[in-house]
Order: C-alpha cells, then structure tokens, then sequence
C-alpha cells in the first residue's frame, strides 16, 4: 500500500518537472515579431492610401485639362457650290477655344500623305467615310502667326472637296445630301458638324 502510494507520488513529481515553461526572452521575441508584422502592415496600408490619392489628383488634372482644351464652333458653317456640276466645292468654318486653357494644335494637314497634323478631321457622307482629310487654317483676328490656337484666338478651317489628299475621290455632295465633319483635337472632345444641302445650290451657303 506505502509503495503505491509513493510510485504514484513519484510519477506526479515527475510529470510536474517534465512540464515546460515561456521564458521572458522567447516573449519579448514573440512581440518584437507582431510588431514588426503590424509595421509593414500599416506601412503598407499608408503606401497604398499615397498611391491612390496620388492617382486620383492625376485623374482630376487630366479631367481638367481636357475640360480646358474643348473646340467651340464660332459663327456659320459656310459652304460653296459649283453652279456647273452643281455640288459642293468648299467648307468654311470657324474655331476657338471654348475656355481659357490649354492652346490646342491646330497644324493644317495641308498634305494628307505626310501625317503631320496632330488635330484630325473626318468627313462623312450618306455614300463614304474619310478619315484625317487634307485641310487647311487662317487665323482670323488678333493672332500670334503659330498654329497654336489659344484663348481669345479664331482660325478658320478650309476643305477643299475637290482635293481631300492621298487616295480619296470626290465625296460628290449635291443637293438635298448631308455631311457631318467631326474635328479631333489632340487634348479635348471631339467637335462635331453635321448639315444638310438645300434642295437649291447658291455659290456661297450659309450653314447655320
């Protein structure tokens, strides 16, 4: 009975000093750890926080600029006519920059072929489409003599029909017959021009 009880004495003190404890130092070790992870964590957050405001200044900026460089449509559109074939020869129309901002190219492709405009025009028609057509640019008013055109500036915009450049035939626009010009400026919206042909020719038309 006595050595019963002291074996089962003897293995409880046994188990009590098998047992293992935390020291102070694996503790602090075990902190420094979460610490360390909490850093990079928030580091990583506040990076990402910097990165989006950063994106979304830009977005505004360039929100802003685009705002700042919109065509306006300054007067009538005028068109001339041929009284022998009895079409459309010449349209005229007039530019300005809608606010005070950002000057917009407007270097004439005098040469379809060459591709040195960055401001493109499109014609469109009920029978074909023409894409970045050969054009022309006066400056109307005070003026600085650049192609740039800037707040409180004008320039009046030429299309031969007669002579679009490159590969491109005579759109043949008569009586009764619709056109639609969409100007493409480099920074900005596009500006669209859309009439229709009376059912009589005058030499100089009037637009509206």
């Amino acid at each position: 009975m006595k050595k019963s009880i002291f074996n089962t004495l003897a293995n409880s003190l046994a188990g009590i000093s098998s047992q293992k404890g935390v020291t102070g130092l694996e503790t602090a070790i075990i902190l420094i750890a979460f610490v360390t992870v909490a850093a990079v964590f928030g580091y990583a957050v506040l990076s990402s926080g910097l990165f989006s405001s950063e994106r979304s200044k830009e977005t505004v900026y360039a929100g802003l600029n685009q705002a700042k460089a919109n065509l306006e449509l300054s007067g009538s559109v005028i068109v001339k006519s041929d009284n022998v074939t009895r079409k459309a020869t010449e349209i005229l129309f007039t530019v300005r920059n809608t606010i005070a901002g950002t000057p917009i190219e407007m270097t004439p492709n005098e040469v379809a072929a060459s591709h040195a405009n960055r401001c493109v025009i499109s014609l469109t028609t009920a029978r074909a489409y023409y894409n970045n057509i050969q054009w022309t640019v006066e400056d109307i008013g005070a003026s600085d003599n650049d192609n740039l055109l800037k707040s409180g500036e004008q320039m009046e915009v030429k299309i031969d029909l007669s002579d679009l450049g490159g590969t491109f035939t005579d759109p043949d626009i008569g009586a009764n017959d619709w056109f639609s010009i969409q100007v493409k400026p480099m920074l900005g919206s596009t500006m669209t021009i859309q009439r229709v042909l009376p059912a009589g020719l005058d030499p100089v038309m009037d637009m509206h």
